[in-house]
């Protein structure tokens, strides 16, 4: 008789480190701040393209990620791209093409705060897009980011995640902040509403898009601290510049890891 094969449990996911105090989430991030100093002044002394995708859910905590990289970097060479809604005579041209004028040339360093990934989730969820139009994206970015990278530039994409009651708080904190009254959208009154939804395009967005020349890294975003310092840390983990600590510098692979189609089952990414 054949034998009945038992499916194994998925692996449960790494717990998360403690919660860091004041001072020592600024003692590290002055630390990790002066690195970025010393990678941007490699950047333009070797005439590199650094581009930096930031992606996730409403209030992952992508603004205060941007923040903390820019913070002390030369604005001739730093740009933050964030669009907003594409205009007629946009909507009209090759889905790529209002991105590409945003790409850095050399000696910049280049941060988008949501990308042409907006199409994998927020115009698949709201229905912004045909289901054509969200099949031809999937397929073709992943060619398009193999050009990037083979024209010279440091492609690396991160996913911010956040639990379901996680977001429901920060969109309930920003509400009642006055100084974050611009952050408010439409789409922020329906992002508790398609959780599910969003979960999906998220799931199918990380396996479809990731590549050997262009890797998904996921940051488990809870805490805000700990989710600035991880991404800084791998910033500077994979890319080599004068100057850099002989012991290295890594990030808290709890925190921050590979994207892998396992992660989907691990329980790892928030459902």
């Amino acid at each position: 008789m054949p034998k009945t094969g038992k499916t194994k449990p998925a692996k449960k996911p790494p717990e998360l480190p403690p919660e860091l105090s004041h001072k020592e989430y600024k003692d590290e991030l002055y630390r990790l701040q002066v690195e970025l100093v010393k990678l941007q002044r490699d950047i333009i002394a070797k005439d590199r393209k650094v581009l930096v995708i930031l992606e996730g859910r409403d209030a992952a905590g992508k603004d205060g990620v941007v923040k903390r990289i820019v913070q002390h970097l030369s604005p001739r060479e730093t740009r933050v791209v964030a669009l907003g809604k594409p205009s007629d005579r946009q909507q009209s041209e090759w889905y790529f093409q209002r991105y590409t004028e945003h790409l850095p040339a050399a000696q910049e360093l280049v941060l988008f705060n949501r990308s042409w990934y907006n199409r994998a989730g927020v115009e698949r969820v709201m229905g912004f897009c045909t289901d054509e139009q969200y099949e031809r994206f999937m397929m073709s970015v992943p060619q398009f980011e193999d050009m990037l990278v083979g024209s010279g530039i440091v492609l690396m994409k991160y996913y911010l995640d956040i639990s379901k009651p996680e977001q429901k708080k920060r969109l309930d904190d920003r509400r009642k902040d006055p100084l974050k009254q611009w952050k408010i959208s439409p789409i922020d009154d329906v992002a508790i509403k398609h959780w599910t939804s969003y979960s999906k395009a998220r799931d199918a967005m990380l396996a479809r898009t990731h590549s050997e020349a262009a890797p998904w890294s996921v940051v488990r975003a809870d805490g805000k601290r700990h989710a600035r310092l991880n991404i800084i840390r791998d910033l500077l983990c994979r890319i080599g510049y004068r100057g850099k600590p002989k012991d290295g510098i890594h990030p808290d692979h709890r925190i921050l890891m590979r994207f892998e189609p396992a992660l989907l089952q691990a329980g790892v990414l928030a459902k």
